[in-house]
């Protein structure tokens, strides 16, 4: 396929890719039919959305989209326990994950209790000192104080640590993949389990969390009982789905859409508290959650106290959530620094290794195990290969990867971890941790690749850029970035498109902060527009566009809206440039 624009090889070294024919065709056929703009039609077609169904597409609603919870197994069960706690006046805990999705389904519990009259006790594990998901010690002395023991985002795979909670009850709503056996609960609620249909295996935990709380209000209503009210609560369940890369397709869409609008409303002490940290000064977007917010709630379990996310997304205090999240944005800027650190010396040893196998690794001693995610997700980004990166202390790593479309991670680690070279091991098919030996270290990882190599892995060219079409300056109006926006949310397995701008004079560069390029560019007939690219000058994009010296450019990115001092304005996020 020949090149888009022409363009083989870009600034940043990457190959520009348009859209296939076909996905031309549908698209102005779809344009022909609804009456939509072009750039519009062309998201839609490439999401797969028939012309008849666009309209109801670009308005998801959340009573047409919402499955039956008890479509879910085991939902029937973890539901009348739910409820039999509560009427019972029993002592709950609930033990949760310590990121994003880990603590939004703890506080949509803690919260849901707690207006009922039901205080719970919150448990996030240390992730240095207990690592992820149930532990012995931990589950035996919840169970010594406690009736019923929630398990969210994690414990499917917690057989010995499920069986220590004696004299207790366990429930578990979980999203990760399941092994052939469940661990002994009394319901595990995970459409991620081995015997579910697979429908809605693009859950997050908190989604799943959701569901059992539609459940519970709904066997309240029979019995003549008003629920807590659920509408309220789609801001952490939104927060969740984002941060945990969960696609966002069928009801995860009119999930985080409605989210974004009740978090709009800044009603949650927490999550306003943090917003304002973050300057976070409009209306939220996917991309806020993704990158202001989650990043900070996430930093407590990364380098500084695990619990801390979960306990401002819980609180109802405003004075506590003032304190928490002052906490959380400097250990954030902690994280930043620590992270640096870790890409460059993961990013060295990678490169070392070669980068054109279905697998891109790096380990070393000392790397603080909390942002090893963040650097695979440097490295897939990069290199567009499932990436994996671990941390080795005392003879023993522990390591986080992440996973390109259509090559399932967790499942290839899981499979690693059930033939012995990995001491345990797990995820869904887009992140995936484990723990391994270091003797065993190389072994592994080399396994892994072989099952990774079978699914296709790195055989797509690391440096193609996809994009979705042209368009001119002068028809990038906030009008028609609005129209976009109506099909997204944008996110995992569902990219917010990126168009190019051909020929474009430069017409005012200039460098912004350390790494950031600002341009002002034109199509030469009056049409001009901005574009802010973060991070240009860790490439040759932002040397090459600074000294343009008057040549011109075909620009690529994602259109957005710059609101400034109460002005609203197209921006382009300017992503690569080939010269014309």
């Amino acid at each position: 396929m020949a090149a888009f624009l022409g363009v083989e090889q870009s600034l940043t070294g990457r190959t520009w890719v348009g859209p296939p024919a076909d996905q031309e065709r549908r698209a102005e056929a779809m344009a022909q039919a609804t009456r939509l703009p072009g750039p519009l039609c062309h998201t839609l077609a490439r999401r797969g959305v028939p012309a008849e169904e666009a309209p109801a597409f670009l308005a998801p609603a959340l009573r047409d989209l919402l499955p039956d919870p008890r479509s879910l197994k085991d939902m029937e069960q973890a539901a009348n326990r739910l409820l039999q706690a509560v009427s019972r006046k029993e002592r709950i805990a609930v033990f949760g994950d310590y990121d994003v999705d880990g603590g939004a389904s703890s506080a949509l519990l803690v919260i849901w209790l707690r207006s009922l009259g039901r205080p719970a006790t919150l448990y996030i594990p240390d992730r240095i000192d207990e690592g992820y998901g149930p532990n012995v010690p931990a589950m035996r002395k919840l169970a010594a104080a406690h009736d019923l023991i929630l398990c969210v985002d994690c414990g499917t795979l917690s057989h010995d640590a499920l069986a220590a909670a004696e004299g207790a009850e366990v429930v578990v709503l979980d999203h990760h993949l399941g092994g052939e056996t469940l661990p002994p609960a009394l319901a595990v609620v995970n459409p991620n389990r081995q015997d579910e249909s697979g429908d809605l295996a693009h859950l997050c935990a908190a989604a799943v969390v959701f569901l059992l709380l539609v459940e519970a209000n709904r066997k309240m209503r029979e019995d003549g009982q008003k629920g807590p009210d659920l509408m309220s609560l789609l801001d952490l369940v939104s927060l969740a789905t984002v941060a945990d890369v969960a696609p966002l397709i069928g009801v995860n869409r009119a999930l985080v859409r409605t989210g974004l609008k009740v978090m709009a409303q800044r009603n949650r002490v927490g999550l306003r508290a943090l917003a304002d940290v973050a300057g976070l000064n409009e209306a939220p977007r996917a991309y806020h959650l993704g990158y202001l917010l989650g990043p900070r709630i996430n930093a407590g379990g990364r380098i500084g106290q695990s619990d801390l996310g979960a306990r401002l997304l819980a609180t109802g205090d405003a004075a506590e959530a003032q304190a928490l999240a002052e906490r959380l944005d400097q250990l954030n800027r902690d994280r930043r620094e620590i992270e640096q650190r870790v890409t460059e010396e993961a990013s060295a040893q990678a490169e070392a290794r070669g980068l054109d196998g279905p697998l891109v690794w790096a380990a070393g001693e000392g790397w603080h195990p909390g942002v090893v995610g963040i650097v695979a997700s440097r490295l897939k980004e990069a290199t567009n290969r499932p990436s994996v990166v671990i941390g080795i202390s005392d003879r023993e790593g522990k390591g986080s990867g992440r996973s390109v479309a259509g090559v399932d991670l967790g499942a290839s680690i899981q499979r690693v971890a059930s033939e012995g070279l990995l001491i345990k091991g797990g995820g869904h098919k887009m992140a995936a941790g484990l723990t391994v030996a270091e003797d065993k270290l190389d072994a592994a990882m080399e396994r892994l690749a072989e099952l990774l190599d079978r699914q296709g892995a790195g055989q797509g060219g690391p440096r193609d850029l996809e994009l979705d079409g042209l368009l001119m300056p002068g028809a990038a109006t906030i009008e028609l970035i609005e129209q976009i926006e109506t099909a997204g949310p944008f996110g995992a397995s569902a990219p917010a498109p990126r168009f190019a701008l051909p020929d474009m004079a430069i017409l005012h560069a200039r460098r912004v902060g350390e790494a950031h390029l600002k341009i002002t560019f034109g199509d030469g007939m009056g049409a001009k527009m901005d574009a802010i690219s973060f991070g240009a000058f860790d490439t040759p994009l932002g040397p090459r566009l600074e000294a343009h010296g008057g040549a011109r450019f075909h620009l690529a990115g994602r259109l957005q809206i710059n609101e400034w001092n109460g002005r609203r304005s197209p921006q382009l996020r300017l992503e690569d440039a080939a010269e014309a």
